[in-house]
């Protein structure tokens, strides 16, 4: 606490004989002595009923969640201690959706989510159905067939010409 060397203690005590005289040293000390004690003991006191404070009011929080926890408020606790404004109770108001549900209404009034115009794809181009080719009246020959179109080359398989082929491809074939 008090950083006091031996230099310092030999001045205190010189100050304290020169001040008491050598006959009343012995009874000045035995004084200071008992309230030092006493100071000590005060402070022991202090912190002991501190300690005991502590202690109960930290049982008290204890009895209370427990007797919340019997009688079926522990939501409600919880609830208060993740939520105390109530924000998130009043986003997400599941009793509200579940009245309206329960009313034989419907979720139409509950918006969708909208998902950002970034990250919509556009649909892909819808062609107009085939219109079928209109039979021939009976006694007629049917119209030709068209022949089917081939199919195109896979590209991995196509062998480029020998022209644009590099120099140790074109030696190669």
């Amino acid at each position: 606490m008090f950083d006091i060397g031996w230099s310092e203690m030999a001045v205190i005590a010189l100050v304290a004989l020169l001040l008491f005289g050598p006959k009343e040293l012995p009874n000045a000390l035995r004084t200071g002595a008992k309230w030092l004690k006493q100071g000590r003991k005060l402070a022991r006191e202090f912190q002991n009923s501190v300690d005991q404070l502590v202690r109960e009011a930290e049982l008290e929080d204890a009895k209370k969640l427990v007797t919340a926890a019997k009688q079926g408020r522990l939501g409600n606790e919880i609830g208060k201690a993740i939520d105390p404004e109530g924000e998130i109770k009043k986003a997400v108001d599941a009793d509200a959706v579940k009245r309206e549900l329960g009313a034989g209404g419907t979720t139409a009034k509950i918006p969708a989510p909208v998902a950002p115009a970034s990250s919509v794809t556009p649909p892909p181009p819808v062609s107009p159905p085939a219109t079928p080719e209109p039979a021939a009246p009976p006694g007629e020959p049917a119209a030709p067939v068209p022949p089917a179109a081939e199919p195109a080359p896979d590209p991995a398989s196509v062998e480029p010409p020998a022209d644009i082929l590099p120099p140790s491809r074109a030696s190669a074939s």
